[in-house]
């Protein structure tokens, strides 16, 4: 067994080498978001969604075009609004005059790199075209169904503190982002960093340093990576300490949780974790990366109860204190 971890950590090693290179040419241009292009890159690897969610002004928009830029794909920027309508996103029937015959128009769905910028400003109708595209990774035209060239992302961004006209995600449509990233504030240094690097200079242009197969290969590669049966067991705990966290001993969050964490957050926990250990470039998954990206993946997945609310208590709260219950491994 050890020698097969050995082999697997050496791949591993190899396979991984990109990933420092991405970063390196995102961090060009943004400062102090070490953590918000890693969980990027992690939703490349896995091939999972990512809402972004923080106040305006912290890059969360050029993060992701930075981070398009550095890959050699296609990407596409829709700013969603309230007039939005599905034929926008993914397109329709056109009908040409020579031939007589209606063709299909493509809409900007049709790219690898999607960001959806204020995504809770589009109406349910357009956020409804959307699922089928992330879920199924395909897009029905006029009864004809068309693929979507792999890798296909999208990252969305909404504002947390601006309500007013905009409709908010339903929790179907919530659950199918792998993580849900919350963007804060820089530290003091970061933003004097800021201010030197961006204030009256071009910014730094970034190069291409990854092509779509080595992303595809990637995660190929993802699924190699060794994942003892107690880290399984481990994980598993956590998603069902969020269902009856009274079957765990935590009496204290039991009135906060309406409904626990799907089976996908479990799966999602999983790509999560072996993403962390490939980004650290381990051929194996510890306690402390499955630790590492489970309040991104679980946060938008419980749903918290009226006293929760009234409390001011948090999903971030509840999933530390069942992380400050459930033995680890």
């Amino acid at each position: 067994m050890d020698s097969t971890i050995k082999e697997i950590q050496e791949s591993i090693y190899r396979e991984s080498a990109f990933v420092e290179g991405i970063i390196s040419e995102v961090e060009k241009v943004i400062v102090g978001q070490r953590m918000l292009i890693e969980r990027l890159v992690m939703g490349l690897l896995c091939g999972g969604h990512i809402l972004l969610e923080g106040v305006p002004g912290l890059a969360k928009t050029l993060s992701i075009s930075s981070l398009s830029s550095a890959i050699d794909t296609d990407f596409t920027r829709i700013q969603f609004t309230p007039d939005l309508l599905p034929a926008d996103l993914i397109g329709t029937m056109i009908y040409d005059q020579k031939t007589g015959d209606f063709k299909p128009k493509k809409g900007p769905v049709f790219t690898n790199l999607l960001l959806a910028d204020e995504i809770n400003r589009a109406p349910a109708k357009v956020q409804s075209a959307l699922l089928e595209a992330m879920q199924e990774k395909q897009v029905t035209i006029g009864g004809i169904t068309y693929p979507l060239e792999e890798p296909f992302l999208v990252l969305a961004t909404q504002n947390p503190i601006e309500q007013e006209g905009t409709y908010p995600l339903p929790e179907a449509q919530v659950d199918r982002f792998m993580l849900k990233v919350k963007v804060d504030y820089p530290d003091k240094i970061e933003e004097k960093t800021i201010l030197d690097r961006m204030a009256g200079k071009e910014p730094a242009s970034i190069d291409s340093v990854v092509k779509s197969a080595d992303i595809l290969s990637a995660r190929k590669s993802l699924n190699g990576i060794y994942m003892d049966e107690k880290i399984k067991d481990y994980i598993i705990d956590i998603i069902f300490a969020t269902r009856d966290p009274s079957a765990y001993g935590i009496f204290d969050i039991v009135p906060y949780i309406r409904f626990g964490a799907s089976p996908r957050a479990t799966i999602f926990l999983t790509q999560g974790a072996r993403a962390h250990a490939f980004l650290n470039r381990r051929g194996y998954v510890t306690p402390e990366d499955v630790k590492s990206i489970s309040k991104d993946v679980l946060r938008h997945r419980i749903i918290v109860t009226y006293e929760a609310e009234a409390q001011e208590i948090t999903t971030d709260e509840i999933i530390q204190t069942i992380f400050n219950s459930i033995e680890v491994p």
